[in-house]
């Protein structure tokens, strides 16, 4: 495969082109040689000169086209083309044709007569006009025969003569003309040579015998270059998970022990902890042993029962100077850039983490850790005494690069030097230096990268094709298990074997990930020879044997949640759909994903870990508010299953967003005590009964019917539990209002959908009805049991209202009829205490005909918990239809603080004539009229539903 270049070119190129009067690029490597030739001989760093793939590809498609007019002119005869220039004789005269074949002949070097020219004329034309080639054919077409004013009237006369030479042959291969032929590629993709190269290899490379992996080889090398010059801010939109690979795949859940499964988490960023814990202590607190008991009393009494250390580990000191470089004089290595699995010495090291975690373990909680098992710091042990672990070459990947800086090495005996683009921002290489003055060895070592973003410059990427690296690193995962019973794997996407591929070791026609990789890839056979395991799989298999109690929980992206955990083993597994599709209100597709998940395997379910924010995103009360939408997607993140992890100041209402390298908080902000004061009433007492919450077991997903009998996608309906006891869970995540009717259950893969009445295990007939309290504002509320069996409960949700209804039972009237005259007289409010509300009604009197009392005034009976303990107010309907505004659903009492729990009518007694007649063997619904229930989210003051209605739309805009 080689290039037209023109003695001008040739010249400027010097040793590069070796001579030759055709410029060689057999290879990537030797394509971004003449790149950075042509770069050094023009003295342009940008512009529009061509680029290494750029110039590979063209190579490619010149040798296609070479063959592809051998093969015409076999077939067409030779003849054609001294038939067609003997029209451009005719017209320009003979001297001045032999002329123009001379030139060329010199021009390029062929040194060669008229017959063997003509050959190439055809071949240089089509390059020559080629738009998508212009960047490169403007530097090596450029001299005397291309700029000659005789040539566009030559070239006129030749193509005439090709088209009329010889006539159509209808049974040919060929019955275009030859320059037609040629000019195909370009014709269908003029502006793309990556689409010219895919027009080859799907049209031409068969008949012409091309040997396809140097063309996609081709393709992958434009991927890399247009990734590079289009570096983004990361990842695109989240994707729901994807169940549809899973179905040929191994089951092989792992075990799951009780205490793994109500795991409650709470992330910390160790240094910036400890410099706001030093604020309201009045003292510094630098140490992982100096954090006070009641500290850790606070967040086990909230209901936290695992405590997340973020950047623990000893960090790289190379990290925390380049970040100084780069600007901030106080930065602190990143929590990712490690130097080894030790605890930092400067929190105390390995005594102060043992002293903690045995005060932590007092008090229930467990400690986590991270582990980041893709790549260490550039300046790490492995990398300065382990090198062979890491992925490198022993030349730069990119003539340009150069490693000039300051050495960032700890030992002198070896140098580590990021490249100097770096240091003004100008490039972001996939590689930096290494070298060994002991034996004045030179590595380039890759730093790591997912494929996303820009390189992280300073870290070094683990090669998993090494069986050794594979083994250090899982001994490196005991040792952590051996000390943190939760551990967190870093961007653990990264290295399923799928990706690992894709990214570092790409099959033909696979690469464009990661610049430089593409000519460095590996057909599929090999790769498995060199990796033919999952490394997750024996990681999850060995921690199962040698740390047991450990729960493993992967951060992974890329539709791979269900294969790492239904396939892989892991315990947990990210679901970053929770948060992006709440906050976006992509609410038909969140809804989806739970289908989706309980039809094909509800136990992955259980494993998804739900967040609001995590230390790579914006904090929960930028993207959620501080009102009703984000205590509505609270409630969720503490009743679905799986695993519920906060924030580090998510419950004080930070809204700095705390960087990896942060040895503090760069805001003085206070504690926003409205905000964690509803946490204690509404949150944390949900926390407090994760293992209620926990399972998967009992979990019922419902449609919401609205008025038009059509499933309302913005409202999340649910019902779960253990034992016998059950919760049913509403949210309306958007600001209208919403009415409609709980229907049933979602189908599982274990069973098909059920009634809520069915779910709840709570039948009834005429005369007797259910009593429920909402576990969040502490009011109970009565319902007829008949048409609550037959439709369910009928709601009206206010915008990002909510409710956990709990503790439903079964009673018969009394003789006296009081329970039937109160559901009637409340219209779907609820009462804070149920037996003050019935004694209530010996004490008022009421029309015959309505049932409603004469004063006007609702019975509400005195309140059971002092003030409600939740915020909005909703509107419901009568069982008759007619509308009525349950305003707050319990009186108010200012001067009483709001308790914690809410009415436990478990340990009320009935009032005297009522009896308890059912506690399960619920009916099927049969059709029929529907009853209607409250929506609730609250009954706060007029002003601060105001303040967090504001609130809820900045968050939603």
């Amino acid at each position: 495969m080689a290039l037209y270049v023109s003695r001008a070119a040739r010249l400027a190129l010097g040793p590069v082109v070796s001579g030759q009067p055709k410029l060689s690029v057999a290879d990537l490597a030797g394509a971004g040689r003449v790149a950075a030739g042509i770069r050094e001989a023009t003295g342009e760093s940008g512009g529009r000169l061509p680029t290494a793939g750029e110039i590979y590809a063209l190579g490619r498609l010149e040798e296609a086209l070479q063959r592809l007019a051998e093969a015409h002119l076999r077939e067409r005869g030779s003849e054609l083309l001294s038939s067609a220039w003997s029209r451009v004789a005719a017209r320009l005269g003979g001297g001045e044709g032999e002329r123009l074949l001379r030139l060329f002949d010199a021009d390029f070097g062929l040194n060669a007569g008229e017959r063997a020219v003509l050959r190439e004329l055809p071949v240089w034309i089509a390059i020559a006009e080629n738009p998508a080639a212009a960047s490169a054919t403007g530097f090596f077409l450029a001299g005397p025969f291309r700029s000659d004013a005789a040539l566009p009237p030559m070239l006129d006369a030749f193509e005439e003569g090709i088209a009329s030479a010889a006539p159509q042959v209808a049974a040919s291969s060929y019955p275009r003309d030859l320059l037609d032929l040629l000019r195909t590629p370009a014709r269908i993709e003029p502006r793309s040579l990556d689409g010219q190269l895919r027009y080859v290899l799907e049209t031409w490379a068969e008949p012409l015998d091309l040997e396809p992996e140097p063309l996609l080889r081709g393709l992958d090398l434009l991927a890399e270059e247009a990734k590079g010059l289009s570096l983004g801010p990361g990842p695109g939109p989240v994707e729901a998970p994807s169940f549809a690979e899973l179905e040929d795949e191994v089951e092989q859940f792992s075990t799951v022990h009780s205490w793994m499964e109500s795991l409650v988490l709470l992330a910390k960023n160790v240094y910036v902890w400890l410099h706001q814990l030093s604020v309201p202590c009045g003292r510094p607190i630098d140490r992982l042993d100096e954090i006070p008991d009641e500290v850790l009393d606070e967040i086990a009494g909230r209901g936290f029962t695992g405590l997340w250390l973020i950047g623990v580990w000893e960090r790289s000191a190379a990290s925390r100077r380049l970040k100084q470089l780069a600007g901030n004089p106080e930065a602190e290595a990143s929590a990712y850039s490690l130097r080894g699995y030790r605890v930092a010495a400067d929190l105390g090291g390995q005594g102060a983490l043992d002293e903690l975690r045995r005060r932590c373990g007092e008090r229930g909680i467990r400690l986590a850790a991270d582990m980041v098992p893709n790549h260490m710091g550039i300046d790490s042990d492995w990398v300065l005494d382990e090198p062979q672990r890491f992925l490198s070459t022993a030349s730069p990947p990119f003539p340009a690069y150069t490693f000039s800086g300051p050495d960032l090495s700890p030992r002198p005996e070896i140098g580590i030097y990021v490249e100097d683009h770096y240091f003004d921002h100008s490039d972001a290489a996939v590689v930096f230096k290494r070298l060994d003055r002991r034996s004045g060895e030179e590595r380039y070592l890759y730093h790591g990268n997912d494929g996303t973003h820009m390189p992280w410059n300073d870290t070094a990427q683990l090669d998993y094709l090494e069986p050794e690296t594979r083994e250090a690193v899982i001994e490196t995962i005991l040792e952590v298990a051996r000390q943190f019973p939760v551990i967190r794997f870093d961007a653990a996407m990264t290295l399923a074997r799928r990706h690992v591929q894709r990214l570092w070791y790409p099959a033909p026609g696979s690469g464009g990930a990661i610049p430089s990789r593409a000519e460095r890839g590996l057909a599929p056979e090999r790769f498995a020879e060199l990796m033919p395991a999952e490394f997750w799989r024996e990681v999850v298999d060995r921690v199962a044997a040698e740390a047991p109690d450990t729960l493993l929980l992967a951060e992974a992206f890329w539709l791979m949640e269900g294969y790492f955990v239904r396939t892989l083993g892991m315990h947990r597994v990210y679901n970053s759909a929770f948060m992006h599709m709440l906050r976006d209100r992509d609410n038909a597709r969140y809804r989806r994903l739970l289908e989706d998940t309980l039809a094909f395997d509800p136990r992955i379910l259980g494993c998804y870990a739900n967040f609001l924010t995590n230390p790579d995103e914006r904090t929960a009360v930028d993207q959620f508010g501080r009102g009703d939408r984000y205590f509505g997607a609270c409630v969720l993140l503490a009743t679905l299953p799986g695993l519920p992890m906060f924030g580090h100041g998510q419950v004080e209402g930070y809204g700095e967003k705390y960087g990896m390298e942060y040895r503090r908080s760069y805001v003085d902000e206070p504690v926003d005590e409205e905000l964690l004061a509803r946490h204690e009433r509404e949150i944390f007492p949900l926390l407090r009964r994760r293992s209620h919450f926990a399972g998967v077991e009992h979990f019922e997903l419902y449609d919401f019917l609205g008025e038009e009998g059509k499933v309302e996608p913005d409202v999340l309906a649910f019902s779960n539990g253990a034992g016998d006891e059950r919760s049913l869970v509403v949210f309306n995540n958007s600001p209208a209002t919403v009415r409609g009717a709980i229907g049933r259950s979602a189908a599982r893969s274990d069973r098909s959908g059920v009634s809520l009445a069915a779910a709840l295990g709570r039948g009834g007939e005429d005369g007797e009805l259910w009593t429920f309290v909402d576990r969040i504002s502490g009011a109970a509320f009565l319902r007829p049991a008949r048409e609550a069996v037959r439709a369910g409960l009928r709601l009206e949700l206010p915008g990002f209202g909510y409710g956990v209804f709990e503790d439903f039972r079964v009673v018969a009237d009394d003789a006296e009829g009081r329970y039937v005259r109160l559901e009637r007289r409340l219209e779907g409010r609820g009462v804070a205490d149920l037996a003050g509300a019935l004694a209530d009604l010996d004490r008022e009197p009421e029309d015959p005909m309505t049932g409603k009392p004469t004063t006007g005034k609702p019975a509400t009976g005195k309140p059971a918990t002092g003030k409600p303990t939740t915020g909005k107010s909703a509107t419901a309907k009568s069982a008759t239809g007619k509308s009525a505004t349950a305003a707050a659903g319990v009186e108010e009492t200012a001067a009483e603080e709001p308790e914690d729990e809410a009415v436990d009518l478990a340990s009320e007694e009935p009032a005297a004539g009522a009896r308890v007649v059912e506690e399960g063997g619920a009916a099927e619904p049969a059709g029929g009229e529907s009853v209607v229930a409250e929506g609730h989210a609250g009954g706060r003051s007029a002003a601060e539903a105001a303040a967090s209605a504001a609130q809820d739309k900045t968050a939603s805009e």
